[in-house]
């Protein structure tokens, strides 16, 4: 099992988990300080080529951390699935760009490095700091008249990788080579327009990028765990209740949770299309096995904490193998329907005279009911009414804490 992100308040309680955060905070705000960035000359002088610290400072710190996030993942330290990534709204995003640069410019300040001027009683960084927060209340006031271009151009969890369609060892590895050769450009840049001598630059930082470049090769080599890799890790604690049937629930227990308005049931049909199509309960989703870990990315953005998934086959087989995916990649509260859609038509199919079962027994995971027409979700067992049955089971939905986004911002 991967030690990281660490559950804090676990660890320490609240009052220790936020001590760790006062002191990162304060961390934070200190490297600001000491980098320049409360000067608002020396922010805006970027923009005239005449100083790049901030481009320096900002991009040292994504590289490093892009670099140390990937290793962890690498080595099995961490999984990047529980590591929060800002949706990508496109359009909105490049717009709010704009405007926050245009206002870095003529301010001299972002949101971030105006709190860091503040806090050293700068009058400018004061007034740049109330500036964002009146901004801050008119958007919020006026954000339901762009409410579709601002939510518009929604690419879910859009990671470079992804975008480029190349490995992540390849992609750190170019963006680590185009943070280098920003450098050099950026010191050619202070040399021509703010009369700087390169020469005078600090000579670690030459060895640090060949540091940085020699991990990046190092992660193409090792690559990042596949799903199978993570199972394997994750088996020796998970595959336990799997043995001891902790996360097969009974038909009547999600026909209950269907029904309780508290918990939001997401149901997965890993079958193939043609038995989806034949019968499946209603509101369940097509999610074929094969396809499965597409939709990953999707199932991690779910906001809901007492979002309950629920994953079904025709018996338990292909279900089972689901769920080990899902577990895997750290999607919560994933659960087995107990007997598959072959068990859910045994206890809810007497009504549907036209369904019947299969002369012959079937093999693993086939369906063993007949159906005079491929009508989905329109025999009335796919949509049971709860107080017409009672059954008698075991409940076993308990739901674990989804780590919700976290705050971000430039600096």
């Amino acid at each position: 099992m991967t030690p990281f992100p660490l559950a804090l308040e676990a660890l320490f309680g609240k009052a220790g988990m936020y001590l760790v955060f006062l002191v990162i905070g304060i961390a934070f705000g200190w490297s600001l300080e000491i980098s320049g960035f409360a000067i608002s000359t020396r922010l805006a002088a970027q923009f005239y080529f005449k100083d790049l610290t901030v481009l320096k400072v900002m991009f040292t710190a994504i590289i490093v951390a892009m670099v140390l996030l990937f290793s962890a993942t690498a080595l099995g330290l961490l999984d990047f699935n529980l590591i929060w990534v800002n949706p990508t709204y496109l359009w909105s995003g490049i717009i709010g760009g704009l405007i926050m640069g245009v206002g870095f410019i003529i301010g001299g300040f972002c949101p971030g490095t105006s709190l860091v001027s503040m806090a050293t009683f700068k009058i400018d960084g004061g007034f740049f700091a109330l500036g964002t927060l009146f901004g801050i209340f008119v958007f919020g006031e006026t954000e339901q008249l762009f409410d579709a271009f601002y939510n518009g151009s929604y690419y879910s969890r859009l990671t470079l990788p992804e975008f480029l369609g190349l490995p992540v060892g390849v992609t750190v590895l170019l963006v680590v080579l185009m943070a280098v050769f920003m450098f050099w450009g950026g010191e050619q840049l202070e040399r021509i327009f703010g009369g700087k001598n390169p020469k005078e630059a600090p000579r670690i930082r030459i060895f640090g990028a060949g540091v940085l470049v020699l991990i990046s090769l190092a992660l193409i080599i090792i690559g990042q765990p596949t799903t199978a890799r993570k199972w394997a890790m994750l088996a020796p604690t998970k595959e336990q209740a799997l043995i001891d049937r902790q996360v097969q629930i009974h038909p009547g227990e999600l026909l209950t949770s269907i029904y309780d308005s508290k918990i939001n049931i997401v149901m997965l049909d890993v079958r193939d299309e043609a038995d989806y199509n034949l019968f499946h309960l209603r509101g369940a989703r097509l999610a074929p096995l094969a396809n499965l870990t597409e939709i990953i990315p999707e199932l991690l953005l779910e906001p809901a904490a007492n979002t309950v998934y629920v994953v079904m086959s025709n018996d338990e087989l292909a279900a089972t193998q689901a769920w080990m995916v899902l577990t895997a990649e750290s999607v919560p509260n994933v659960y087995i329907l107990e007997g598959g859609i072959n068990h859910w038509l045994d206890l809810f199919a007497s009504e549907d005279s036209n369904i019947a079962p299969t002369p012959i027994p079937p093999g693993d995971d086939r369906l063993k009911y007949t159906f005079p027409a491929a009508l989905g979700d329109r025999f009335p067992a796919a949509d049971p009414s709860l107080h017409d049955y009672e059954f008698e089971y075991t409940p076993k939905i308990q739901l674990q804490t989804k780590r919700g986004p976290s705050g971000g911002g430039c600096g």
